[in-house]
């Protein structure tokens, strides 16, 4: 190995970390998320959008702040209504049930992809408004022309992320748990304490607020102030936009895993309402105005310490400190769960399989790349603006709530007959179908023409996208699998008659030379590769070797019981070629291994083969479409080119044979 591949190794290890053991039996333990460190590492993401979503609410009341007792209710409401509806979900998709899942599996596969493909664009949008606002906070008791190197901030903070991703889900959380619990505890006490001093003022602030409700149902009448409410309330929608993401991680947790995701919800559920209640009832009690170059939450924050000298500086400084921190906290729901929708979609064909591919991190690395390099592409076009970041970020969340929530009214309609509870749960996600429908159609209609449009033109093209992706799939598995039944029937035949038949113990001959042929599986592709290279090099070969890589992704990383599956099936696909070139008295054997990485599986495969085989030639057969486009080349990534350059560089001879399938 050369000095440059060795160094980049070296820094690999060092920023990411090293590789996990598949065959360590502790590994799902040691990798996944008790219900704190969930709350932690994906909940965070529903705490802190008090950081923005209150806010928003508020400042859209302007002169009618009295109103904010209403919103403060109605929202409160909405997100316990909002986790328990949530809740249900979880129990009926104990593997994990976000919005791609539930719409899927409850409506349709193509309404699945809908709702998957707004919920990638709102783990995006997750990030660039997470870390916007934290720079928000962080630059808040900065001087004003600090403001230039805001943007800068953020997109470090990103970059910092994806390096933090990469190295795992759990290594990326527990880092951020001191800062988590300085958040929560400096701003309960805040919250606490603005209302207890102001309790001998809560007889007054009831006259006034009765008064000035009174004024306003005069002046624009009772819809008018409703509709007021009703604006303010559906502008606060970033409130709710984390509350998904528990249910979307539920793989990602310990065993019981439905347990811990309901636990995780309902602490999460009970700290953001308490949090969003408190902060909008306490801009009330300090009738707080905005401020150039600070956030709402500082100029509170600010206010009440205003008297407390010196000690009231630094506390200031504490908690903007951990709000920032904590909405960078709140991006790793982006990062943990984009990915894993990604994967989800990528498994069923609606984009890119590579998305599917876990590092040797036991992270879909493709996916965190993908999510990181998406926001930080954001962050530099909206320059960071939360203004409109939580807009894009509303819309899309609440297309995903509405159709999880169609989904489950469906599902409970369907087995009244099976389900004693189900008025129960029914009523439970009808109204949550009917306040995110509500908030879907408000923030639409207020905000389109302000930066609404643009998240739906995103989400539309997505779609479109996903819908061409499935299409070349499809079609390419109608060919693949007429390339299976033009072929696979006879052989399988051959073996069959062979099983029945004695067979001949066969020797191997060191001295003749040996065909060590790739495959994936038992199919159309391999019998061909093999029946290629007896066509091509006649009576070169006289020993076959078969070696197959079972890929660990996310759709078989399920436990340690998969991964013993995955081993088994793929030892017992590479038998079969054995068991065929034997009828041919050739002597074959086969290896296998399972690995979350194809290249660094063949490589490892190769050496041990090479140590038993040394007179061998590797061998592998790739899909030729005679008119090469552009999702050909994107949806089929040709690893048997990257083998083909890993063992050359090993000195091993590798040829790779061409399998040519129709035009579409």
């Amino acid at each position: 190995m050369n000095k440059l591949s060795q160094f980049k190794i070296t820094l690999s290890k060092v920023l990411f970390g090293g590789g996990k053991n598949l065959q360590d039996p502790e590994i799902f333990h040691k990798i996944s998320l008790t219900a704190f460190l969930a709350w932690v590492g994906i909940g965070a993401d529903g705490l802190s959008s008090s950081c923005y979503g209150p806010p928003e609410a508020f400042l859209h009341l302007g002169s009618h702040y009295y109103l904010s007792i209403f919103v403060a209710l109605a929202t409160g409401l909405t997100v316990i209504i909002i986790s328990i509806s949530y809740s249900q979900i979880i129990e009926l998709f104990p593997t994990g049930g976000g919005g791609y899942l539930v719409a899927s599996k409850l409506l349709s596969p193509r309404v699945g992809m809908i709702s998957g493909s707004a919920l990638l664009i709102d783990y995006v949008l997750t990030i660039a408004i997470s870390v916007a606002s934290g720079s928000d906070a962080f630059f808040s008791f900065l001087p004003i022309h600090f403001q230039a190197y805001k943007l800068y901030f953020a997109i470090i903070g990103v970059f910092l992320l994806i390096i933090l991703n990469i190295r795992g889900v759990k290594e990326s959380v527990l880092p951020l748990v001191p800062i988590f619990l300085v958040f929560l505890l400096t701003h309960v006490f805040m919250i606490l304490y603005a209302v207890i001093s102001n309790l001998f003022n809560f007889s007054e602030l009831a006259t006034s607020t009765y008064t000035e409700i009174n004024n306003t149902s005069s002046e624009l009448g009772m819809i008018g102030m409703l509709i007021i409410i009703t604006k303010a309330y559906t502008m606060g929608a970033g409130t709710y936009t984390g509350i998904e993401a528990v249910s979307n991680g539920v793989p990602l947790l310990r065993e019981p895993k439905v347990a811990t995701a309901k636990k995780t919800m309902k602490l999460m559920a009970i700290s953001l309402s308490f949090m969003v209640m408190g902060l909008l009832i306490s801009y009330l009690l300090y009738k707080i105005l905005p401020q150039q170059g600070k956030t709402l939450n500082a100029v509170l924050f600010s206010t009440i310490t205003s008297d407390w000298g010196q000690l009231g500086y630094y506390f200031v400084i504490i908690i903007l400190f951990s709000e920032a921190f904590i909405l960078f906290v709140a991006a790793q729901a982006g990062f943990i769960d984009g990915p894993r929708v990604l994967a989800n979609m990528a498994n069923d064909r609606w984009l890119p399989t590579k998305f599917s591919i876990l590092s040797d991190r036991l992270v879909a690395q493709n996916g965190v790349l993908l999510m990181g390099g998406a926001a930080l592409l954001t962050m530099i076009l909206t320059k960071g603006n939360v203004a409109i970041l939580v807009v894009l970020y509303s819309i899309n969340v609440f297309i995903t709530f509405f159709l999880s929530q169609l989904g489950m009214v469906k599902h409970w309609w369907q087995v009244k007959k099976e389900s004693k509870r189900w008025k129960h749960k029914i009523f439970i996600n009808g109204l949550g179908l009917i306040l995110t429908t509500l908030i879907l159609v408000s923030v639409i209609t207020i905000k389109f023409f302000e930066g609404g449009w643009v998240t739906i033109l995103l989400t539309g093209s997505l779609i479109l996208f996903s819908f061409s992706i499935k299409r070349h799939y499809n079609k390419t598995y109608m060919l693949l699998k007429e390339l299976d039944d033009q072929i696979l029937p006879a052989i399988t035949a051959s073996i069959n008659e062979l099983s029945n038949q004695k067979k001949e113990k066969l020797e191997f001959n060191l001295r003749a030379k040996t065909a060590v042929i790739f495959v994936n599986g038992f199919n159309g592709l391999g019998v061909h590769t093999l029946l290629a290279v007896i066509k091509t090099f006649p009576n070169v070969f006289k020993n076959f070797v078969f070696a197959e890589v079972g890929v660990l992704d996310t759709g078989t990383f399920k436990g340690s019981e998969a991964i013993d599956n995955l081993q088994e099936k793929v030892q017992k696909e590479t038998n079969k070629y054995v068991e065929f070139v034997t009828r041919f008295n050739l002597y074959g054997k086969a290896f296998h291994l399972v690995d979350t990485e194809i290249v660094q599986g063949a490589l490892k495969i190769s050496e041990e083969i090479s140590n038993q085989f040394p007179n061998s030639v590797f061998f592998g057969g790739q899909i030729v479409f005679p008119n090469e486009t552009f999702f050909s080349r994107l949806l089929h990534n040709q690893i048997v080119f990257s083998i083909q350059r890993r063992l050359y560089h090993k000195g091993f001879p590798f040829v790779i044979l061409p399998i040519r399938i129709q035009s579409f």
